[in-house]
């Protein structure tokens, strides 16, 4: 009962913290220009466990972590058994427009989940994750000769902040012997922030100009998942489908213009809109894995996702049109020796993957790709199946063609992943 109110009392705590970060000014989970546009940058799926191998999970079962890419996969566990996953991601952009080089850094809690058994060979899960992330920020200096000789040194400002995270509650449960279905309510909710700003630099007679929108959205959905899985000789085949429901993501925003001098701020525009609506197209996956227990494991996945027809609102640009999401994922993991009593490395998880994605932003007429690797391990701690993962992901976005700007960026991740047995009455006190 101890651990059952710990752990609700956690889930609350890290609810509020999200919602606390969605509302802060800073970009907390990413820092890229292409986030401008739609509602961001789209977050990988999955744990340390999952990005180690490149983000595969929807066709992949495991008793020793929770792989919350498959709603499905949760009744992979032993009896009795709960498990809370805990973790943190920092990711390191290097950024190339033309001949102007930068660097950016971000940090953020991840995702914290909890999962225990119900009856039988059934189970549920409750988590928080991220879905989406905005963060950017444009500066230029006006180079009109006549502007700045009439006005002075003028500096435009182009900033956004903000996520949608996803907070989840399901069930799965195993029907007969070799099928697992699972569903899961999604909760959408997030603080998206977009400003302008105009600043005089030299003349301290003009006033400062800043406008900007802040939206708060939320939305109910749904995810439906199911796994076939089966043993031939010594090596397990496992084959996943998902399906995340198309929701409305709405809420209202705030229009607001502000003229600056002297540090006199005089509002020049503050209107609240209710209605504001997103369409979140719906999304299909699949997956598959061979697995020889306690030795190795390979598999591939496949995401997709029609943003087509999708308008943002003011959040679109001129350029900037939505397209269909496609995401391939591969990736492998092995054990030299799980149960060795001697050497603790032949004890670890060691993981690598791969994974090309083609994202929704669509700007000019130029998608905007993305391939990276990844390797990562699992590191047991003490008994039963504690581990400490993570996971390294080297990847780049974009190209330096067609005025585009390329992205090379690395990403850690950590995750805490704690398990336990409840409910076992003890023989002697």
């Amino acid at each position: 009962m101890h651990k059952i109110k710990f752990t609700i009392v956690l889930l609350f705590l890290v609810v509020t913290g999200f919602t606390a970060s969605a509302q802060q000014t800073e970009a907390l989970g990413t820092f890229t220009p292409y986030s401008l546009f739609g509602i961001g940058e789209i977050e990988k799926q999955g744990t340390s466990y999952n990005k180690g191998m490149g983000g595969i999970g929807i066709g992949v079962r495991d008793n020793r972590v929770i792989n919350y890419t498959n709603p499905a996969s949760i009744t992979a566990r032993d009896t009795l058994s709960f498990m809370l996953d805990f973790g943190i991601s920092q990711k390191n952009f290097y950024n190339t427009d033309g001949d102007v080089n930068s660097a950016f850094n971000t940090a953020n809690m991840h995702n914290i989940m909890f999962t225990a058994p119900i009856k039988n060979k059934s189970a549920f899960i409750v988590g928080i994750s991220p879905y989406s992330n905005i963060g950017y920020k444009f500066r230029e200096n006006e180079t009109d000769h006549e502007i700045v000789a009439k006005y002075g040194d003028i500096a435009y400002e182009k900033y956004g902040s903000g996520s949608i995270n996803q907070f989840f509650v399901g069930a799965a449960t195993n029907i007969g012997d070799h099928f697992s279905i699972g569903a899961e309510m999604l909760y959408y909710f997030g603080t998206l922030s977009r400003n302008s700003n105009v600043e005089f630099v030299s003349d301290m007679t003009m006033r400062d100009i800043r406008t900007g929108w802040d939206y708060n959205v939320n939305a109910i959905s749904g995810r439906l998942g199911a796994q076939y899985f089966n043993k031939f000789g010594d090596v397990e085949f496992t084959a996943g489908a998902t399906y995340r429901l198309a929701s409305n993501l709405d809420g209202d925003y705030t229009r607001f213009a502000t003229a600056v001098a002297g540090g006199i701020v005089d509002t020049v525009k503050m209107e609240s809109v209710s209605g504001y609506e997103v369409e979140l197209p719906s999304e299909i996956g699949i997956g598959f894995s061979f697995r020889k227990a306690d030795k190795w494991m390979a598999g591939f996945d496949y995401v997709g996702q029609n943003w087509k027809g999708e308008h943002f609102g003011d959040t679109s640009g001129e350029l900037f049109e939505a397209a269909t999401s496609s995401s391939f994922k591969a990736g492998i993991e092995f054990v030299p020796n799980r149960y060795d009593i001697r050497y603790y490395l032949k004890r670890v998880s060691y993981r690598f993957g791969a994974y090309y994605d083609k994202t929704y932003f669509n700007i000019g007429g130029n998608r905007v790709n993305a391939a990276g690797f990844t390797f990562g391990m699992s590191m047991p701690i003490n008994k039963l199946y504690n581990a400490i993962t993570w996971s390294v992901d080297f990847g780049q976005r974009g190209a330096l063609e067609d005025n585009m700007v390329r992205e090379r960026y690395i990403q850690f991740n950590f995750n805490l992943n704690l398990h336990d047995i409840w409910f076992v009455k003890r023989k002697y006190n």
